[in-house]
């Protein structure tokens, strides 16, 4: 039996049982049914006869809340000039134009197209700027950059070759009887992943520049590689003035950069240590 002709035949044996019984309550609560679903059925047969019990196609399906076509592009193109902004500073800008979009609303639409994040955001940006090779704002540039310092800031730097990043730190060893605190000067290059160490008795910027002035250049120098940039934490040994901070001195003299972790964010510096 096709399922059209089934659908038919229960509706009948309602209207049956009814009939039957004299009851209209009562068959409907034999079958299960309510009785406003018996009086449809009764109408249905009085108007279209058979045929009005056959299921009916929606001609006209349900389309799901959205917001039109150009608001959705509008915002968009928004994202895409300021990538930083959050979902309610977007819902207050574009309302300022006149269009009226909820929070929720601006990230229903981030959702559907990937963008529910800032870093997807500002990889969008990146691969428009790539691909399509447009000039970007100032506001563009200062949000590619902000981010760009935050990676940086958390030790997710990108390293291109050997010598673009050494990962510096200081570990302390432990306490060695009739000499005292033994601390180590560790490093690490981000791209090849070439270690280098030196036991020191101190904890100053001396040592953190003697360091790289018998460890580390001497190793790049021989391979014909030029260091670029260190990375280290906050500490004393390694942030200071330059006019009398030995190791921003050195740093200096040797033109090399110095990128310092986020406070209170030591997490780039933990796999120096282990």
């Amino acid at each position: 039996m096709i399922r059209q002709q089934y659908i038919i035949n229960r509706k009948l044996n309602i209207v049956q049982l009814a009939e039957q019984l004299g009851n209209i309550s009562s068959a409907c609560r034999k079958l299960g049914v309510s009785r406003q679903h018996y009086y449809d059925i009764k109408t249905a047969l009085e108007e279209e006869g058979i045929e009005g019990l056959l299921e009916k196609a929606r001609t006209n399906p349900r389309v799901r809340n959205r917001v039109a076509p150009q608001i959705e592009q509008r915002l968009l193109d928004y994202c895409l000039e300021y990538p930083a902004h959050g979902q309610q500073r977007v819902s207050n800008e574009l309302k300022k134009e006149g269009i009226i979009l909820s929070p929720g609303g601006v990230r229903s639409i981030w959702l559907r197209h990937g963008l529910e994040v800032r870093n997807l955001r500002l990889k969008r940006l990146e691969k428009w700027s790539a691909e399509q090779g447009n000039i970007l704002t100032e506001n563009q540039v200062q949000a590619l950059e902000q981010a760009k310092e935050e990676k940086e800031a958390h030790g997710q730097i990108e390293s291109h070759h050997p010598g673009f990043l050494l990962g510096q730190d200081t570990y302390y060893v432990g306490w060695v009887k009739g000499i005292g605190k033994i601390y180590q000067q560790t490093g690490i290059d981000t791209f090849s992943n070439t270690g280098f160490a030196k036991l020191y008795t101190e904890k100053t910027a001396v040592t953190a520049a003697d360091f790289l002035n018998d460890k580390v250049l001497p190793f790049f120098d021989s391979q014909g590689v030029r260091l670029l940039r260190v990375l280290t934490d906050r500490g004393t040994e390694y942030c200071g003035l330059r006019e009398n901070h030995a190791y921003q001195l050195f740093l200096y003299l040797n033109d090399i950069d110095h990128s310092r972790t986020k406070a209170r964010h030591p997490r780039p510096t933990v796999a120096l240590r282990d």
